[in-house]
């Protein structure tokens, strides 16, 4: 039976929620606050239930025409928030944020956390990864999940990874027979990269015919191919060790205005002993020896480790780079006096918060793209009803790295007590 709800926020992941009649908390995608709405229920709980939309019946004050036709005809799941208005989306992440640190952290916030705009609402992307469904068709996946769509045009990816695509379609005989995912990326020279990630099977052959066809008088481009259990190879283009695998911000220019006020709230390094935990190919780590810190820079990739080995021999002894994950390496680390640490989206593992606390350093910068991890490791920093408070809030900043989602960098600042 159709219902009718009336939505009042957005919440983590991109959802509207509203009420039923029976009082029970509804979430409800591609939905704005403000928003009145008939809807079929598709999933139910005792607490709490799921549906979709059939139709809005009044629309709320940010609810716009989304952009992108793969947003509405192919339910795509790559962006959440395209239906609001851009000064909407802002305030609906920065309300996800406050929630977290409230609800989960325990935190008292009197007003919503500050967030930075992004220069660009659109074509900000120098990353996205496309899937190979069992049709052959190669996209994104649906929002409630299901077949991949065939994609088009990507409205959130740099203008030249579009036209890059456009270009892989047309040489699609060429592709490796096992094709399972296809990686297109930009690096900071303005280079194009295209990694295909196959099944098990035949070796790929056709590689540097594939990139004769499509390479332009453009930008370089290198083609990379990452067998199943493999590492990933160049196999034509530039011949770079340019870590076509590692962790990169897909939004880099943001992502540097990140780094940049994350190092400026360590305060003064010159002789500290700085840890630079989850610390991918070590930019962080550069900055921080630039300005005369002692770097521990932990990270698993080796990959990500081997991009930094030349930062390491151009500063000696001033970065440490310690390979593994920080879970299991923190307690083999010299004594920080500061912290920087930028971890997935999982959040720190309790390992490392337990050794932070032991350790005890003067200031923990905690930069995260997980509103909900973010709040439960700042929580455990603060202590619980476990022991005394070992930490404070002292800020806490966002940033648009992801226009159109509902994903948000934070950047928090934990004092010792």
């Amino acid at each position: 039976m159709d219902e009718r709800v009336g939505i009042e926020r957005i919440a983590a992941g991109g959802d509207g929620v509203g009420r039923l009649a029976d009082g029970r908390a509804v979430f409800v995608p591609r939905t704005a606050p403000g928003d009145t709405v008939s809807i079929a229920l598709t999933r139910t709980a005792a607490r709490f239930a799921r549906g979709r939309v059939l139709e809005v019946l009044e629309p709320g004050p940010g609810r716009v025409e989304p952009a992108c036709p793969h947003y509405h005809r192919d339910r795509c799941g790559g962006c959440q928030l395209q239906h609001l208005a851009a000064d909407h989306q802002r305030a609906a992440r920065r309300s996800i944020v406050g929630d977290a640190i409230r609800r989960i952290a325990r935190m008292p916030l009197d007003v919503d956390p500050e967030l930075e705009p992004a220069p660009s609402e659109w074509q900000y992307r120098a990353k996205i990864t496309l899937t190979r469904g069992g049709d052959g068709r190669v996209g994104y996946h649906p929002l409630e999940g299901g077949s991949v769509f065939q994609l088009e045009t990507c409205h959130l990816a740099a203008g030249s990874l579009n036209l890059l695509w456009h270009r892989v379609v047309l040489a699609r005989r060429h592709w490796p027979r096992t094709l399972e995912r296809l990686v297109l990326r930009l690096d900071r020279d303005g280079g194009q990269h295209l990694v295909f990630e196959t099944a098990a099977g035949p070796h790929w052959t056709t590689g540097p015919a594939f990139h004769r066809e499509i390479a332009s008088a453009g930008a370089p481009l290198t083609v990379w191919w990452r067998p199943d259990g493999g590492a990933a190879r160049a196999v034509a283009g530039a011949e770079s060790a340019y870590p076509a695998t590692a962790f990169a911000q897909v939004n880099p220019g943001m992502g540097d205005r990140v780094r940049a006020r994350a190092i400026q709230h360590l305060g003064a390094v010159d002789g500290r002993r700085v840890w630079d935990l989850y610390a991918g190919v070590g930019e962080t780590s550069v900055r921080l020896a630039e300005a005369g810190a002692t770097v521990e820079s932990v990270e698993w990739d080796r990959g990500a480790v081997a991009a930094a080995e030349e930062a390491q021999r151009i500063y000696g002894r001033r970065i440490e780079r310690v390979t593994g994950a920080a879970e299991k390496v923190v307690g083999s680390l010299g004594r920080p006096d500061l912290v920087i640490t930028n971890p997935p989206r999982t959040g720190m593992g309790r390992e490392v918060v337990d050794e932070l606390v032991r350790r005890g350093p003067e200031r923990i910068v905690y930069v995260s793209c997980d509103p909900a991890t973010l709040a439960r490791d700042l929580g455990r920093l603060a202590g619980s009803a476990e022991g005394p408070a070992t930490y404070r809030l002292a800020s806490l900043e966002l940033f648009d790295l992801f226009p159109q989602t509902a994903h948000v960098e934070s950047v928090a600042v934990m004092e010792r007590i």
